[in-house]
């Protein structure tokens, strides 16, 4: 009988410093090989069955629930799904701007939450920094500045959401064909006040990411990165719009896959296919099947996909951003830091340019047409393009419901990232510290997931690591509390 070869095991669970639960497992072989290396989820969300049998009105405030984090994207892009199904897709100008003032505030606060909580810590202090130090707690002791900032950043965004949404979290401001309030002069007025600052603020988080990405190219370049593909929505002259557009993917090189496809036709162009071993399941674009099909989404993507954004200080940036690259699209997967505040900055020109619109103070709020029992939308979330479709029947009850969220489409991109991080670092080590660890989960960091869109982890959660062999005998361990 041949001599069964010993597999080391790697777990890592729960992945810190993420909205949502998730683990890592990683298989080295005899020779200290990574054989196999996958990130899991380990959440199931359900709610395409929750919503079915409820009336069509309720799923807007309902698919909040999905996140604590993102819950306007997911209010906003069901809204405008309901718009199609009461025929109200054209809406007033005051509905229109009233929602993209609460989506501008999304992006503008939950931007903030990931790169000042959640990333910062690794940026500021490196990957291999004492755990105890790594953390948003050791950034407000040593970086006292940036964390205020952080703070501030956030309540401001989250001021603009109560102004347009009601209230900070689970509003309900967007409904079938429009809103139900809007912008009075005495929110407008309080939210003036401190734009400016935080469009300075968003600046300089701009160039905090540019100066690490710049001054640490030559690590980063590699770092849980690769060639890919890259989907968002632009608008009919090219330019990034996080609210509403055509479909675009770009390929590594910057040639067009597919342009301006609308939402109501996204089913011909993505697939979605589904492996045993996760939740989540795994898109792709038709065309090139599952094996080269897969694709990124979120602000690394968007910036990559758009010809142009439509703010000057933000459009600056993004040159110089591309400049890098030589206009190329940027594979950096550490990228996608200096990408989310290019962003946060277009963000925060857009809410002073809309707090300066009287259109916000319109009476017209809200439009029907002639109704239809199937629509699709599609939104750009903080974290990547947001598909909701839905049927209804003659009662008005969901039938049928599917979401494609940020993060799914980001599922294969994240694996990649992970097996790629693990290939470099652990492979020939005879131990694996607490650093290489970090490593595997910065790389997933990088793409601002929310694995079940409702869960938040700060980071100092016990981590428990456990090396064992094909007969379970443990081989070595490492704790993180």
């Amino acid at each position: 009988m041949a001599e069964k070869k010993s597999v080391e095991r790697i777990a890592i669970h729960p992945v810190t410093r993420i909205e949502g639960h998730g683990k890592v497992t990683i298989l080295l072989d005899e020779n200290r090989k990574v054989k196999q290396a996958r990130m899991h989820i380990v959440e199931f969300r359900g709610f395409e069955r929750f919503v079915q049998g409820r009336p069509y009105w309720e799923v807007p405030v309902m698919v909040q629930r999905l996140c604590g984090i993102c819950p306007v994207s997911h209010h906003l892009c069901a809204a405008k799904a309901t718009d199609i199904l009461v025929g109200g897709e054209k809406l007033t100008p005051t509905a229109e701007k009233m929602r993209r003032l609460m989506h501008y505030g999304q992006i503008f606060q939950s931007h903030a939450l990931h790169f000042f909580h959640l990333a910062s810590p690794d940026l500021l202090f490196g990957f291999d920094a004492d755990p105890a130090v790594r953390n948003i707690i050791g950034v407000a002791r040593k970086h006292k500045d940036l964390a205020v900032q952080g703070v501030m950043m956030r309540k401001y965004g989250q001021e603009v959401i109560k102004a347009t949404a009601g209230k900070k979290i689970h509003g309900t401001g967007a409904i079938p064909g429009g809103i139900n309030k809007n912008l009075s002069i005495r929110e407008r007025d309080y939210l003036l006040e401190d734009i400016g600052k935080m469009i300075q603020w968003a600046k300089a988080a701009v160039d905090l990411a540019r100066k690490y990405t710049e001054d640490h190219l030559e690590e980063l370049k590699d770092f849980g990165t690769f060639p890919s593909n890259h989907l968002g929505i632009v608008r009919e002259d090219g330019a990034l719009d996080l609210y509403d557009g055509g479909l675009r993917t770009v390929d590594a090189e910057g040639n067009k896959i597919f342009d301006h496809i609308p939402v109501q036709r996204y089913l011909e162009f993505i697939a979605e296919e589904v492996r045993p071993w996760s939740y989540m399941k795994f898109p792709f674009i038709k065309s090139l099947g599952p094996e080269k099909g897969w694709y990124r989404v979120g602000p690394l993507s968007r910036i990559n996909a758009c010809d142009f954004i439509d703010t000057p200080l933000a459009e600056k940036e993004r040159q110089d951003f591309m400049a890098l690259t030589g206009g190329k699209p940027n594979n950096i997967t550490m990228a996608y830091h200096w990408a989310r505040m290019i962003e946060i900055l277009h963000a925060a020109e857009k809410i002073q340019e809309l707090l300066n619109d009287p259109d916000l103070q319109g009476t017209d709020l809200v439009v029907r047409g002639e109704p239809r029992r199937e629509a699709m939308a599609v939104i750009e979330a903080p974290r990547g393009t947001l598909f909701h479709h839905y049927r209804i029947n003659e009662e008005g009850l969901v039938t049928k419901a599917n979401l494609i969220v940020s993060t799914t489409q980001n599922n294969e991109p994240m694996n990649r990232s992970v097996t790629k991080v693990a290939k470099d670092f652990m492979e020939g080590k005879d131990k694996i510290d607490e650093g290489i660890l970090n490593r595997v989960e910065v790389a997933i960091r990088a793409y601002d997931p929310c694995l079940s869109c409702a869960t938040h982890a700060l980071g100092n959660m016990p981590l428990v690591v456990e090396a064992r062999d094909e007969s379970g005998r443990l081989l070595d361990s490492l704790r993180r509390d």
